[in-house]
């Protein structure tokens, strides 16, 4: 029924689609936002009293406010900036600087989408800046020198020309080569890299931007191989990274399988909370691996990505995806931006599915913490890391369910006290 509809249509009702699924996401997003910042003001739930005093919890409520502020300032500037793109007929412009180079449809997209990148880093950038140089400064996260900025600038632009520009390339072969059946190949390729990156990326990506070294010998290492031990988890890798190269803000995460299955703790997690916090934060960790959430989590991920490119395959033919966008010569890379567009809502509600599963995996992981070790510390470390990041304790429903991969504070402290 969507094929054929894509193909009655006419290009210039398409182009409207497209600025109204633009424009309805963008009111949408901006009613989550108003609903939820209403919310910033209401008390504090009894079982969670304990986390700010009255100074830190006006520190968290401006903290809110400002995010809030600068929020509807950089998508508001976002949306005008894409409508006036789409409406200037910007992509054909574009796209006839990239056809200027080369008659090579590779090359073509290459070019297209690195003047759209680059030109969206140069107008985004000075946002960037301001969020992490004046309100990250002003209520003391922010430990990123310039230096560091622009290197990480640098270092993520390679990355995207390296590894985005090396994918797109060979989907834009297959296609070539295949025609419709490209997107069984491109969807090898991508299941592929995603399994290799999750193997490898704490030893191949990680190093570009942060260093990390192995946790020392003392109590906290103690603590933790004894109740790894205790579970029958064997834990070789364990690593600290600096996390506070950039923010005092603190975190820890699992990655890999197997052998190279490692857990990260940031530098600031371990200055913030008491061993048997930290291992109860571990154990939580630890139970996303026994529920074997990480693999569900990667193969939904390539299941929905070999949806996507299957949908992608049935539109990517039509000319009217590219002349909806005033482009007159029909091109993989043009077609690849309307249709993702038009797929948007529906990459919505898959995204509404997983963020479900996500907090129900949630849920489970921090039961497994509680029944392999103990409830009390994962509670107080919970609450200790909401404080130190100024974390909202009073979100909108609605705004939890849209956005929130986790559960808020308070649903898992009640879930734990049980």
């Amino acid at each position: 029924m969507q094929l054929q509809t894509i193909y009655i249509v006419n290009p210039q009702t398409l182009f409207y689609i497209l600025i109204a699924i633009l424009s309805l996401s963008f009111i949408f997003d901006k009613i989550l936002d108003t609903l939820n910042a209403r919310r910033f003001s209401d008390s504090i739930p009894k079982l969670l009293t304990d986390v700010y005093d009255q100074e830190e919890y006006k520190k968290s409520q401006d903290y809110k406010k400002t995010n809030h502020r600068f929020g509807n300032l950089t998508s508001s500037f976002s949306i005008i900036l894409t409508l006036t793109f789409f409406f200037l007929d910007g992509f054909k412009f574009v796209d006839d600087i990239a056809r200027s180079f080369s008659n090579n449809s590779i090359v073509i997209a290459l070019i297209f989408f690195g003047i759209i990148m680059i030109g969206s880093d140069l107008l985004t950038t000075p946002f960037s800046y301001y969020k992490t140089f004046v309100i990250e400064e002003k209520f003391g996260f922010n430990k990123t020198t310039r230096k560091t900025f622009i290197l990480d600038k640098i270092k993520g632009l390679l990355m995207t020309v390296v590894l985005g520009g090396g994918i797109l390339s060979i989907i834009i072969w297959f296609y070539e080569l295949t025609g419709k059946n490209f997107w069984l190949y491109a969807w090898g390729l991508v299941a592929v890299f995603s399994i290799f990156m999750n193997m490898f990326y704490s030893k191949l990506i990680v190093p570009l931007f942060n260093k990390q070294t192995p946790l020392k010998e003392g109590e906290l290492k103690t603590a933790i191989t004894e109740y790894a031990q205790k579970v029958g988890f064997t834990l070789e890798n364990i690593f600290v990274i600096d996390g506070s190269k950039r923010s005092t803000k603190a975190n820890a995460y699992f990655s890999g399988f197997g052998k190279q299955k490692r857990i990260t703790l940031y530098d600031t997690l371990i200055n913030d909370l008491e061993v048997d916090e930290i291992v109860a934060v571990l154990a939580h960790e630890v139970g996303h691996y026994k529920k074997k959430h990480i693999i569900f989590n990667l193969f939904s991920s390539i299941i929905l990505t070999g949806i996507t490119l299957y949908i992608l395959s049935l539109f990517i033919n039509s000319p009217v995806l590219s002349q909806a966008l005033q482009v007159s010569i029909p091109s993989f890379h043009i077609g690849l931006i309307a249709f993702g567009i038009l797929y948007s809502p529906i990459s919505e509600v898959t995204s509404l599915v997983m963020n479900h599963f996500s907090r129900k995996f949630e849920y489970q992981a921090d039961n497994y913490a509680k029944n392999t070790y103990r409830g009390e510390p994962l509670v107080s470390s919970l609450k200790k890391l909401s404080k130190n990041s100024l974390s909202n304790l009073t979100p909108h429903p609605a705004y939890v369910f849209v956005h929130y991969s986790h559960p808020t504070l308070l649903e898992r402290v009640k879930n734990l006290n049980q």
